[in-house]
């Protein structure tokens, strides 16, 4: 009798033991553990980043961060961290959160325009993937690369075509670079290398030439009109006078830095660099700016026309007056610096 009782007492002992272990366990696995009041939250897993740290940034989207870390220690889980973007939803348990961290990686779409530079690219980049800006400048400064690939110190950025893709948020500089290389080669379709060969260009020069054509004019309505000066006067043997390769002839130099330049001026003219068309005839030796597709896509498809000349025009701001003839251009461009002075822009 005596020995049944024991034996009765140890039988509850176990199952008030396992009603214990299994509430630790459901509550562990199976109860929500969310701590915020959005549909989502969204974690960032850095690259070789340790279980410690992750704990930390979890801290504030958990309810109970210690069931957490028990789970995911007995699932292994705090031994290999993977690297991304996840979002947790509002309700999800620990084994729901834990499960999300490890396979359900989210992609990021990264957007990109108006680049002037590399390090410009590289700051923009930097806030929307892992990548901070200097390993991407560091890879952008890998010529060894990009001369591997048919291109050099000038026009490099040509491969960094301003548009929106969709990255793993994780991405390293790179991959980041070997991706924009790869869909450089796809947008140069069959399409686009047989207009190629109808104006006479090879894909550098295009380039070259839409960077000059996007630092014209923002108004898309203009581009293959501009283009289309440009290209008569290379077709016609003529120096190309363009004003953005002045200004980026002078911001090379030391006495322009930290200066904008509102206005051309004679000094500038002068300036002896490669990349001022007011000197040199030809295509500048590269990229002024990084083009966004319009402006490709307007030299490829450049408007057949008599212009030869083009100036701002005052009444319109953003957009132009195109001439024929040079006194009609320097009527144009005589009203368009009356309006300057008027602004009080002198330089």
């Amino acid at each position: 009798m005596y020995i049944k009782k024991i034996l009765l007492i140890i039988s509850l002992l176990g199952l008030i033991a396992m009603s214990i272990f299994s509430y630790f366990v459901y509550v562990t696995m199976f109860v929500s553990n969310t701590n915020f009041n959005n549909d989502l939250a969204y974690v960032y897993v850095y690259s070789n980043q340790d279980f410690e740290e992750l704990k930390i940034d979890l801290s504030p989207i958990l309810k109970n961060i210690n069931s957490f870390e028990r789970l995911a220690v007995r699932k292994g889980y705090n031994i290999k961290l993977k690297p991304g973007k996840f979002a947790i939803r509002q309700g999800m348990n620990n084994n729901e959160i834990i499960n999300t961290l490890r396979s359900r990686k989210l992609t990021v779409d990264v957007i990109f325009n108006n680049i002037d530079n590399e390090y410009e690219l590289a700051s923009k980049i930097s806030t929307q993937i892992e990548a901070d800006s200097l390993s991407l400048i560091n890879s952008f400064k890998d010529l060894d690369f990009f001369k591997s690939n048919g291109f050099n110190q000038y026009n490099f950025l040509s491969i960094f075509l301003p548009n929106s893709y969709n990255f793993y948020w994780d991405t390293n500089a790179d991959s980041f670079r070997s991706r924009m290389l790869k869909e450089y080669k796809l947008f140069w379709n069959d399409s686009r290398l047989d207009k190629l060969k109808k104006i006479g260009l090879n894909q550098n020069q295009v380039m070259i030439l839409a960077s000059i054509v996007s630092q014209e004019s923002k108004m898309t309505t203009e581009l293959r009109t501009i283009a289309g000066v440009y290209m008569n006067r290379i077709n016609n043997n003529w120096l190309l006078q363009a004003d953005p390769t002045v200004k980026y002839a002078a911001y090379q130099l030391p006495e322009y830095k930290g200066v904008v330049i509102r206005r051309i001026l004679y000094k500038h003219l002068k300036i002896d660099s490669k990349f001022n068309t007011y000197k040199y005839k030809g295509l500048p030796p590269g990229l002024i700016a990084v083009p966004d597709i319009n402006s490709i896509d307007a030299v490829l498809n450049y408007q057949m026309h008599k212009y030869f000349y083009f100036s701002a025009d005052p009444q319109n701001i953003g957009y132009h007056n195109f001439s024929r003839s040079l006194s009609e251009h320097n009527n144009n461009a005589k009203k368009f610096h009356k309006y300057l002075d008027s602004k009080g822009i002198k330089k």
